[in-house]
């Protein structure tokens, strides 16, 4: 029997079928990425972030520590299953690739005290800002002999070059596999349901442990262990005692030298010490620790940063008001900071029933003068500004110096305005901040972040779109017209709106955000907060927040470091210290201080019996800005023999001509 043939169209279409069949296969099976400078890359579905970065180039592979996939950050071994956005992180690019670094440098730590302790039970070991530490439940703390040979064990794994391996297990597995690590137990249970349970694998040592980290353990260089101490199980002092040891970690040794050099220049501007040599503050265990007692000197710094904030704001429109530091709680239910603060309120009560809360912030108070009486549309903007104490509990722990204190002495300032008066507001919030940090010398060496909102979750954000995008195009005009050159930080805004943060780096090249000026939506409503507009209408007002130097206490830290304790003469609590050279000269000098007290120049006399040499030493270890010396020739010619504590002696002046001179000084803030 003859074979039939096929008829050449369903040859033709069997084959195309086939064809496309094949070529969606593997269409399929390519991505799309989109990198950080825009460019598009396409890639198989399931290719990892690291092959992605050996795809750009292999240096790039060599320094990455991790990426962001969609403003979340994974793991170099994290599979790209579709379109995304990614970042390759390295240590030199972002804080995220330092902290990447840094996590496995904790492991690397981990495994050398495993290895040299082998009865040691593991709690938690995180990278933060600065380095990483990792908590221990060992019988003793550790000896400085003990971390030196940490150190050595840690470099020895480094050179070891392990491999980093990631898996995941069900909750039981991950249970059984730490069976002997009661704290690792603990928060496997805390984990949610569901939640993936991840372990890290280097040679002999796994951990509980998110990530991300790097691929071998020898990607990390140069390491040192800083320091160790005591810590509580998760912060709670009634739970149990862990050691703690801090270290850091370093792609270059050349960049851990310049680390530990400015750890050294740090010691010698710790405003602890500086504050303690000046005089300016202290602290008492009657009073309690975290609640600083301002000395008379230092009673005097603060106050005259206070005078000078509020001058300069006053001159914008600001008025100054006072509230208590007691409320209700209902003041900060309402406002929301009673759910956001809940663990950091101190509740006062009374024998006779008094239930209040010391306020944690100030502005719901604000709302309550704002509140009191009819606004109308003509009345707007209300200006209100404050400097008073607020309350946080912090955990015991963690206060130190007046970096974290339970009682914040806060600069604060609101207004209340219309939603076309916002941008106005914003710009003269803006201008104070510009003065002010301008006449501290502080202004030349920052950046401005215009925090925005995370425009993939607009749930997380209260008050409505039209809302949201008026004021982050109004902020981005500000930031245009006062060529800010704001960068724009998506995700960083408040919940109730978006916000200029200004961005400064201090003396040591830590970077620090004091100021700040945020729109808010949310607290007029929940208060139900109006002013009656042209119309006759009820209509809700937007309230504008502004912090200057924000709290008092981390201010005055940072200039205190910033300067050395040198503060320039305006602040100075002592400017002028005049030094007779015998007693014959005492009624002299008493003389020239009380012209200057009558002048307004804070001054002192050392008429101690000591040698003029011995009080100028003493003067300079104090910071004085000017050291008056005075002796029988100044008594005959009516001058003084000026010294600076920068420059040492500039020669003799008239008495009159001095006064003059640093009048102009102080009142210029040079």
């Amino acid at each position: 029997m003859p074979i039939k043939s096929t008829p050449k169209s369903i040859v033709i279409s069997t084959v195309r079928s086939a064809f496309n069949n094949r070529f969606e296969k593997e269409v399929l099976k390519m991505i799309k990425v989109i990198l950080k400078d825009g460019a598009i890359m396409e890639v198989e579905k399931g290719t990892t972030i690291i092959d992605v970065a050996k795809k750009i180039s292999e240096g790039l592979a060599r320094v990455a520590t991790c990426g962001t996939v969609n403003s979340e950050v994974k793991d170099l071994r994290y599979e790209l299953n579709e379109d995304c956005k990614l970042t390759i992180e390295t240590f030199e690019s972002s804080l995220e690739g330092k902290k990447a670094y840094w996590h496995t440098s904790s492991h690397i730590m981990a495994q050398a005290v495993k290895r040299l302790f082998p009865e040691v039970k593991f709690a938690i070991g995180p990278a933060i800002d600065n380095g990483f530490y990792y908590d221990f439940d060992v019988k003793t703390a550790f000896s400085d002999e003990d971390k030196e040979k940490i150190e050595q064990e840690m470099n020895k794994i480094i050179k070891e070059d392990i491999e980093i391996e990631r898996f995941s297990l069900p909750k039981k597995e991950a249970l059984e596999l730490m069976k002997d690590e009661p704290f690792k137990i603990e928060l496997i249970n805390d984990l949610p349901k569901g939640e993936e349970i991840s372990f890290y694998k280097q040679g002999d040592f796994v951990d509980l442990c998110a990530g991300p980290h790097l691929m071998s353990t020898g990607k990390v260089k140069s390491i040192k262990i800083l320091s160790s101490s005591s810590a509580y199980w998760r912060g709670d002092e009634k739970r149990d005692v862990l050691q703690r040891i801090y270290a850091i970690s370093f792609p270059k040794k050349k960049d851990l030298e310049e680390y530990l050099a400015r750890l050294e220049e740090a010691k010698e501007r710790d405003h602890r010490k500086i504050g303690k040599d000046l005089d300016l503050f202290c602290f008492s265990d009657y009073v309690g620790g975290g609640l600083p007692l301002y000395t008379p000197k230092g009673t005097i710094v603060k106050d005259t940063l206070q005078r000078e904030i509020e001058k300069i704001c006053r001159s914008y429109g600001f008025e100054k008001v006072s509230c208590p530091s007691l409320a209700n709680i209902s003041l900060f239910e309402t406002s929301g900071h009673a759910q956001k603060f809940n663990d950091e309120l101190f509740r006062v009560s009374s024998p006779k029933g008094h239930e209040f809360v010391l306020k944690p912030v100030q502005c719901p108070h604000h709302t309550q003068i704002y509140a009191s009486k009819m606004r109308s549309y003509k009345d707007l903007p209300i200006r209100y500004m404050e400097s008073d104490k607020q309350y946080r509990a912090e955990l015991q722990g963690s206060v130190g110096g007046l970096s974290r204190v339970y009682a914040i002495t806060i600069e604060d300032g609101h207004s209340f305005c219309r939603i076309d008066q916002v941008k106005d507001e914003v710009i003269n919030m803006c201008n104070i901040i510009r003065d002010f940090y301008t006449r501290m010398g502080l202004w030349e060496n920052h950046w401005v972040s215009l925090s925005v909102r995370d425009y993939d979750h607009p749930e997380k954000y209260i008050g409505s779109k039209e809302d949201w995008d008026l004021c982050e195009e109004m902020l981005q005009e500000v930031s245009d017209e006062l060529k800010l050159e704001a960068k724009r930080c998506e995700g960083e805004a408040a919940l109730y709106g978006p916000k200029l943060d200004f961005m400064f780096t201090d003396a040591l090249g830590r970077e620090v955000q004091i100021p700040t000026v945020q729109v808010d939506f949310s607290t007029p409503k929940r208060f139900g907060l109006y002013y009656i507009d042209k119309n006759g209408e009820k209509q809700t007002p937007v309230m504008v927040h502004r912090a200057i130097l924000g709290s008092y206490e981390r201010f005055l830290a940072l200039i205190l470091e910033q300067f050395k304790g040198a503060l320039p003469t305006w602040l100075s609590p002592v400017q002028v210290k005049i030094l007779p050279i015998s007693d014959a000269h005492i009624d002299y000098a008493n003389k020239i201080k009380k012209e200057f007290e009558e002048n307004d120049i804070r001054v002192e006399v050392d008429d101690r019996q000591e040698k003029t040499g011995y009080k100028i030493r003493e003067a300079q270890l104090q910071k004085i800005p000017y050291m008056l010396v005075v002796g029988d020739k100044e008594v005959e010619s009516n001058s003084v023999s000026v010294r600076t504590r920068n420059d040492g002696d500039i020669g003799t002046q008239k008495i009159d001509e001095f006064i003059e001179k640093i009048k102009k000084e102080i009142n210029n803030k040079n």
